[in-house]
């Protein structure tokens, strides 16, 4: 019998992070248990980019088949002003590297179809109490009111920036959040904006908010909004859609951010939040671990959300299963691996927040600059080389659990 058989893990969470860790585990011979606040499944999702280190992880927990390419290779790129003006522009699918642009749903579902069909799944449940000791945790968990006590080897918190589990084990969020001074409020379009061929796609910039529409092969764009405040908490007050037109001012809004606000304006299903990420000293403390968001936040202006959940994920089940008699040495050997390269995702993040949001009128011509060369026949041969080429890309390609820095 396997050392790992029979070993019970309670996944909290039924994102791309949990779903992709309980195959991990199973696939090694755990019985995870998959708690999810939520009633039911979730739908749709905003756009994100799959990277090399995301696809390879995929690949090996079964699913990346099942994990469609939306990228758009034929369309136009461009920035617009208020009046409609256009002029030749960067998108993140200019970006180098082996990535995919899907929804955060078409990651969600395939992993959710690969799951083994022997995998418990509680919905409307959360963890209220954990307490461990060396042999085991303790959770008590509130099913919509039915209280319970189960033990488990290990407990695995995947349940978000806000993490229930990050907040019973390791303290309040204030602790392990960092914000960025910034908002976002993203959305899928269900159609076209009028004027904008659904392959294109289209920025908006100036000084401190941005508006972008990432375009996909076979569907509308998705929208997204992005803005500094130095009032983070009074974002959050009055309808979310008013904070978004207050962020852009008072003057005309113009041929396509005008119905772009329309859109956010009418419709209840978006994405809005404060831009942060989670920075933590471990992100394990006994039998108890955390992982994507909860643990490492890097925020959507890194670019890497899918591809760090599902590469921490993979690299979690190979270090279990390297260290069956030791949960604890297997977490501090998985965070060795891991953390070098999250670092840098995180730093991604915190430089990125330009690329999404350039702060001022010399970042915003330095853009059409690059734009403008990257077109030039030896200029842009040049450019495009140095990108690929730049640690940043490395890293988003780097298949982590194959990686150098591969700890024992």
């Amino acid at each position: 019998m396997s050392p790992n058989s029979h070993k019970r893990c309670l996944v909290v969470g039924l994102g791309i992070s949990g779903l992709a860790t309980a195959i991990s585990l199973r696939r090694i011979g755990w019985e995870p248990v998959i708690a999810e606040r939520a009633p039911g499944r979730r739908s749709g999702g905003y756009f994100v980019a799959l990277f090399g280190a995301g696809q390879a992880a995929a690949r090996r927990l079964g699913f990346d088949h099942a994990i469609p390419d939306r990228s758009v290779r034929d369309g136009r790129t461009y920035v617009v002003d208020r009046a409609g003006h256009r002029r030749p522009g960067l998108g993140f699918g200019d970006l180098p590297g082996e990535h995919r642009m899907v929804l955060r749903g078409d990651v969600e579902a395939a992993a959710f179809d690969a799951l083994p069909g022997d995998v418990e799944i509680r919905f409307a449940t959360r963890p209220t109490k954990i307490e461990q000791d060396e042999s085991g945790v303790d959770v008590t968990l509130d099913r919509n009111g039915a209280i319970t006590t189960e033990r488990f080897d290990l407990v695995v918190g995947a349940d978000g920036l806000r993490s229930t589990v990050r907040q019973l084990v390791f303290g309040p969020h204030e602790r392990h959040l960092h914000r960025l001074g910034y908002m976002i409020a993203a959305l899928p379009l269900p159609n076209p904006l009028d004027g904008v061929p659904a392959r294109d796609g289209v920025s908006l910039f100036e000084p401190g908010r941005a508006m972008w529409l990432f375009p996909f092969a076979d569907r509308p764009q998705s929208l997204l909004f992005s803005y500094r405040t130095d009032d983070v908490d009074g974002q959050f007050t009055g309808r979310p859609a008013d904070r978004v037109r207050a962020a852009f001012g008072p003057e005309p809004a113009g041929p396509l951010l005008g119905p772009a606000l329309d859109v956010l304006d009418n419709t209840d299903s978006f994405l809005f939040d404060t831009v942060e990420q989670s920075r933590m000293d471990s992100w394990s403390r006994g039998r108890v671990v955390l992982v994507g968001d909860s643990a490492w936040c890097v925020s959507l202006y890194a670019g890497m959300g899918a591809s760090a959940a599902l590469a921490g994920a993979d690299l979690l089940g190979t270090m279990l299963q390297r260290h069956p008699g030791h949960i604890p040495g297997a977490l501090t050997s998985w965070e060795a691996q891991l953390r070098p390269h999250l670092t840098g995702y995180q730093q991604t993040g915190v430089s990125g927040r330009f690329f999404f949001t350039p702060d001022n009128r010399r970042q915003i011509a330095l853009r059409s600059i690059i734009a403008r060369g990257v077109r030039l026949p030896v200029i842009g041969d040049a450019l495009r080389f140095l990108r690929a080429n730049s640690r940043t890309s490395r890293e988003r390609d780097l298949d982590i659990a194959r990686s150098s820095t591969a700890v024992a």
